[in-house]
């Protein structure tokens, strides 16, 4: 489209780009504020909404309305060509495509018909770039939702490791033994978690009635540690089970055994507690846990 200045009755036009730069969108409409009409008619601003309120009849919600305090305010904090509005009592009017022209018309000079020309040209440029772009903003909305729900989970998992820490805090890995009533499910399971963020390169559960339960805590351990559990052949882990832990926190081996009835948590080879419950029902009912004397991991392993 050509674009240059029109000049009528010693006014200057504002370019169709400069037009474009004004027009905005308020309540989901395209508009342009009295102020920035005002100067490309010619007029004050004043005079001109002096003439709405003159002919109002002709000027339904759908080609004018006057914006609410929320509004003006967020046209201040935006534009930096409405400071002046900031303390402003009154609160602006928007006009639309149809209002512009409506305008035009109640001003009745031909600076205002000329320019309402170059505005609606403005106004289908900038509705045709919305439509072209379409795409763009939803995937741009679609980006800005998903930042949103991502700071939402990661404030909700830096609250849960908070608590996750609180109660290491509360059991400190230090206790030799201790003992977790009816109940204390949670606080079971963070200790048990506790133990688990120890292994440095091997973890070793002897437990007798594994289950997803219990794949779900050892997903917690650190990158690149090893897993080998012994359980009862019976037990309800499948191949499947073990396949998928393994797709995302390798490695895990299951064995199975009949020769145990404690459950014994081997860390490093360093380090084992033996567990009176069995790790998918901590805390469901009154149970203790203490740490042996780390020569008897040989012979436990070789008993298993």
């Amino acid at each position: 489209m050509e674009n240059r200045e029109i000049k009528m009755e010693n006014e200057v036009i504002s370019t169709e780009d400069t037009i474009k730069s004004e027009i905005l969108v308020i309540r989901g409409q395209q508009v342009m504020i009295d102020r920035d009409l005002a100067q490309i008619y010619g007029v004050e601003t004043k005079r001109l909404n002096e003439q709405v309120k003159r002919n109002i009849e002709r000027f339904p919600a759908e080609f004018c309305f006057q914006l609410s305090v929320t509004e003006k305010d967020e046209l201040v904090a935006n534009c930096d060509r409405f400071n002046s509005l900031k303390h402003s009592t009154s609160a602006p009017y928007a006009f639309t495509e149809h209002g512009v022209v409506m305008l035009a018309a109640v001003l009745k000079s031909e600076t205002a018909v000329k320019a309402s020309i170059q505005i609606v040209k403005a106004f289908v440029a900038m509705r045709h770039f919305l439509q072209t772009n379409a795409h763009v903003f939803a995937e741009l909305k679609s980006l800005r939702q998903h930042q949103i729900e991502s700071d939402i989970h990661q404030k909700e998992a830096d609250k849960r490791i908070d608590e996750l820490f609180s109660l290491m805090d509360k059991y400190k890995i230090e206790e030799k033994q201790g003992i977790f009533f009816q109940g204390q499910i949670f606080d079971a399971y963070a200790k048990f978690e506790s133990f688990l963020s120890q292994a440095k390169s091997e973890i070793i559960l002897i437990d007798g009635y594994v289950d997803l339960s219990v794949l779900e805590r050892l997903s917690k351990k650190q990158n690149g540690v090893n897993v080998t559990i012994y359980t009862d052949p019976k037990t309800k882990l499948t191949a499947q089970d073990v396949q998928k832990f393994n797709a995302q926190y390798p490695a895990l081996t299951v064995n199975h055994t009949t020769k145990m009835h404690d459950r014994f948590l081997i860390i490093d080879k360093k380090l084992v507690y033996h567990i009176g419950a069995s790790l998918k029902d901590l805390g469901k009912k009154c149970f203790a846990f203490e740490i042996l004397d780390s020569a008897l991991i040989s012979a436990i392993l070789q008993n298993v």
